[in-house]
């Protein structure tokens, strides 16, 4: 017997889950609950794993290629060449192509129909639909649920997850400053506007996106006002998200009844920790969910990504309570091993980049280790 697969959300991860159980010959329906595949602009940073993961798909909605990065911090600067180039991606066109991918394979996508709980149903899954078309809730059934509805996923809460923590992401598209070349990407340490950094990323040759991740709303937006007019740029419009910080791992599938359920992307909170970033991360959580299903047994990849996500919350922990002083510090240690290490392993290859940071530089582990201590000692639980 064909099993049903019902998703939640036309989200990257969704939409990729579905191409992939159709192309299976899974009968695959989509629900979105906007009245179409968002069209909202924004631009993501993204490393080289997006090709392996989804072949040619990315190609029309890649917009720049990063060879290289600047960090700066207190007067500080380190220059770092990738030797894998970073890609720019236009959210928007992604969605839309792989909405398109998923179609083409089969899959049926529904938009304005936002879900509103679900219940057993005996050999299937019943869940509510509302059509925002008419207003007219619809119930539909299922075999198998899959939640790709984002940080405030509504069926992570009908199906008793816990409520995820998000943060604000804030950027602004400017006019690329004079002499900036369009393949760099800059990055601002300055603990004491946000715990994570800012980043300006060129999408084009002469503009990009200047943005943070902020602990508050409002304080993020004034941060980011001040740093643009300190830099001597002109905002021409914002763009905004929450993210989900992974702080530990969740187990992605749950049974309702004989039925299963399962979380992917955002709502899966499979986000890293360190920088934000969750387009790759979320592609390989729904891709082991993909595996997960298809196979009856959970898939091996799951374990790898869980090791990862630890790792990058591990890194965020470090980094967390950084004064200006700390990253002075960490610049200082910057030799040519550690340079070389950077230029060649990527955020998605967090094992391999620690391994060789620490090999590289041992006093990166002693000032991370002194960092957590003085965090704990300062915040006991």
């Amino acid at each position: 017997m064909t099993k049903n697969v019902s998703i939640i959300g036309a989200s990257t991860a969704g939409l990729l889950t579905a191409k992939k159980l159709a192309d299976h010959g899974m009968a695959v329906k989509v629900f979105e609950a906007a009245g179409h595949i968002d069209s909202t602009p924004r631009s993501l940073i993204v490393t080289g794993h997006l090709p392996k993961m989804l072949g040619p798909i990315y190609q029309s909605a890649l917009v720049n290629v990063i060879h290289r990065f600047e960090l700066y911090a207190d007067g500080r600067v380190a220059e770092i060449s990738l030797r894998q180039p970073d890609l720019v991606i236009e959210r928007s066109k992604l969605l839309q192509d792989l909405a398109e991918q998923a179609k083409d394979s089969g899959a049926e996508i529904f938009t304005n129909h936002r879900f509103l709980g679900l219940k057993p149903n005996g050999n299937h899954l019943a869940f509510n639909i509302t059509n925002n078309g008419n207003g007219k809730p619809v119930e539909e059934y299922t075999h198998i649920l899959v939640g790709a509805d984002g940080a405030f996923s509504r069926v992570a809460k009908s199906g008793g997850w816990p409520k995820q923590v998000t943060v604000p992401l804030i950027q602004a598209v400017v006019k690329l400053p004079e002499g900036m070349p369009s393949d760099t990407t800059r990055v601002w340490f300055l603990p004491e506007d946000t715990p994570y950094f800012y980043w300006l990323i060129p999408h084009s040759p002469t503009h990009g996106v200047l943005g943070l991740i902020a602990e508050e709303d409002y304080r993020g937006q004034s941060h980011l006002e001040c740093f643009i007019e300190r830099k001597k740029l002109e905002p021409i419009k914002y763009q905004s998200a929450r993210i989900p910080i992974y702080r530990q791992w969740v187990p992605i599938h749950r049974k309702i009844g004989e039925n299963d359920v399962y979380l992917v992307g955002d709502a899966a909170g499979h986000v890293k920790a360190s920088t934000v970033g969750g387009v790759v991360t979320g592609f390989r959580g729904a891709l082991t969910v993909v595996d997960t299903i298809l196979n009856k047994k959970n898939s091996t990849n799951l374990k790898v990504l869980r090791r990862e996500l630890d790792l990058h919350a591990l890194v965020r922990k470090m980094l967390q309570d950084f004064t200006q002083t700390d990253y002075v510090k960490l610049f200082d240690m910057l030799n040519s091993p550690v340079m070389r290490s950077l230029a060649s392993f990527n955020r998605d290859e967090t094992v391999k980049l620690l391994f060789h940071l620490f090999l590289s530089q041992p006093k990166f582990l002693l000032l991370g280790l002194r960092t957590i201590l003085m965090n704990n000692f300062r915040s006991p639980r």
